[in-house]
C-alpha cells in the first residue's frame, strides 16, 4: 500500500475596510511586500465583493503566516 500526499491550499480570512465585506482568500489571491520597515512591509489583494485595492500593513507574525502560506512576497531594495 502506498501514501498519497495530499497538500491543501492556504486560506487566509480577509476583510475590506471599503465594504466591510468579509471573505477567505486563497494564497493566490494575496500578495505580500517585505521593505526595510513596518512601514514599508504590507499585504495586498482585490476585494472579491466590491473590486477595491486593499493595502494592509504586515507585522512580524503575519509575514510569518502568509510566506508560510505560499503567498508570493516581493521584497523592496532600497535604492541610493
Amino acid at each position: 500500500m502506498t501514501e498519497t500526499a495530499v497538500r491543501t491550499t492556504a486560506v487566509f480570512k480577509a476583510a475590506c475596510p471599503e465594504c466591510r465585506g468579509r471573505f477567505e482568500l486563497a494564497a493566490g489571491a494575496l500578495r505580500l511586500a517585505i521593505g526595510a520597515s513596518d512601514r514599508t512591509t504590507f499585504y495586498s489583494f482585490t476585494c472579491p465583493d466590491c473590486g477595491s485595492s486593499v493595502r494592509k500593513p504586515a507585522g512580524e507574525r503575519i509575514v510569518e503566516l502568509l510566506t508560510g502560506g505560499g503567498v508570493r512576497t516581493l521584497r523592496l531594495h532600497i535604492t541610493a
